[in-house]
């Protein structure tokens, strides 16, 4: 296989009409010969400015010489060391932003697929049966880590790798957080991927109990007094949906974003047979232009929904990864840009039958850097709709905060911890992840996870 050094190797897909009509992966990934071949275009740079890019500090060149090397159990070697979660990493990061955005290879031709990789290596280490594994001795200590999303599988793995007695507490019935009810099966398989990844933590030594609601079922107070953990980690994520407080959102037919893609990837809602079916509109309007905002939009059109993503910044400013905005393009889904809800139209039995929108025009910038949306007067419009699905962030559920003595938490109703250590206001417990941020990306949730586990360790260490 050829290899031009400019160009990175393109990556199999499933074609756009077909995959538009299946819950299969869109994207095949890299055969052996196609990863290596991709491999041999990394100049292996001493001063690596990926690694610097990568929330959790991979060796990024050190694991791509060994695939060049066809030593793909090794360079998996070299991943676990900083990651728990390759297979996950490879296929959600928002490499483009971050590792992939900060290679030397890029500035005259493609960077590195250094995700696409990641993937590679994870998926070959899954087929060959190979786990990462850990002989620290044990420290006789036990720490309570809160969610088994990104941020506490992370820590949890770290942990036990150190030697810790790790247990993570999972309010569902199904561990993985956001990447069993957030991330839809077509960008995450849950079986092949998300499932094997959190068996690997287990196999570190990591109990997982799950229906386990921390602040009802047991505070972490008493994990402390009557439990006898020495140190807990919140990594509980950001589920509490945000609306607009326009009028008609309480109407029949109105989803929020982190309810919909819950009932259907968790709880196969879309199944009419499910326990809880969800309505599947004929005409879909998703508010919002995240990656969340991607994904129910994509999950929507899979339903067999003509969709409309309604978003109040131009293509430039979408928060999303280019990647999902191509995709969904491809797929069929209809950006109406530059436009903003202004009502929820409903008919007399109180279902959705329309969305009133105005046109939006970009002003000075605001506070986030981008140009801040004005609307057009005299500019509305209607688009004929019958479901809204919102998808305008998350914030933490107040829940464990409010069950737990001398924990601080900010005006967002995120708990205020340090950078550095993950520390919180209360002793012996830390956070990160979207419980600490708000919503933001699984691999950001991972690097506080790390960091959370060194400053335990710290703390633990000189007790």
């Amino acid at each position: 296989m050829e290899t031009d050094v400019l160009k990175r190797v393109p990556v199999r897909e499933q074609e756009p009409d077909v995959r538009a009509k299946n819950f299969n992966e869109v994207c095949l990934g890299y055969n052996e010969e196609e990863a290596m071949c991709e491999a041999t275009r990394c100049i292996n740079c001493k001063n690596a400015q990926c690694v610097k890019g990568c929330p959790v500090s991979i060796n990024i060149p050190g694991f791509i010489e060994q695939v060049k090397n066809g030593d793909f159990k090794k360079a998996y070697e070299i991943i676990s060391q900083s990651s728990a979660l390759p297979a996950v990493c490879g296929r959600v990061c928002p490499q483009e932003t971050q590792c992939e955005g900060k290679c030397i290879r890029g500035i005259k031709g493609d960077p590195i697929s250094i995700g696409k990789l990641e993937r590679f290596v994870a998926d070959w280490a899954s087929n060959n049966g190979i786990k990462p594994s850990t002989d620290a001795a044990s420290k006789g200590k036990k720490v309570a880590v809160i969610g088994s999303g990104p941020a506490g599988l992370t820590c949890a793995g770290d942990l036990a790798r150190m030697g810790y007695d790790v247990t993570i507490f999972e309010a569902l019935h199904e561990a993985g957080g956001v990447l069993v009810y957030g991330i839809p099966e077509f960008r995450l398989p849950k079986e092949k991927v998300v499932k094997r990844e959190i068996e690997n933590v287990k196999a570190l030594g990591v109990k997982i109990e799950t229906n386990v609601i921390i602040g009802k079922s047991v505070t972490i107070d008493e994990l402390i007094e009557n439990e006898g953990f020495d140190a807990v980690f919140v990594g509980s994520g950001a589920g509490l949906p945000k609306f607009m407080g326009i009028p008609g959102e309480t109407a029949s037919g109105v989803f929020s974003a982190n309810e919909y893609l819950t009932r259907s990837n968790l709880m196969k809602a879309f199944d009419p047979a499910s326990p809880t079916p969800i309505k599947i509109g004929k005409k879909v309007a998703v508010v919002g232009g995240g990656n969340v905002a991607m994904d129910a939009a994509r999950t929507a059109l899979r339903l067999g929904s003509e969709v409309h993503i309604i978003y109040r910044r131009s293509e430039e400013e979408l928060p999303a990864r280019v990647e999902e905005v191509h995709h969904a393009k491809e797929e069929g889904v209809i950006f109406n840009l530059l436009t903003n809800p202004t009502e929820i139209l409903t008919d007399d039995n109180g279902w959705v039958n329309g969305i009133k929108c105005i046109r939006m025009e970009l002003g000075e910038p605001d506070e986030s850097g981008r140009r801040r949306p004005v609307e057009v007067a005299g500019s509305e419009f209607v688009i004929d709709v019958d479901t809204v699905i919102m998808s305008l962030g998350t914030s933490p559920n107040p829940l464990i905060s409010s069950t737990t003595d001398g924990l601080d938490v900010n005006k967002r109703g995120c708990i205020i911890a340090t950078e550095e250590t993950g520390a919180t206001s209360k002793d012996a417990v830390y956070a990160g992840g979207d419980a600490v941020t708000g919503a933001a990306t699984v691999i950001l949730a991972m690097g506080a996870g790390k960091t959370a586990a060194q400053g335990i360790d710290e703390y633990l260490s000189n007790r």
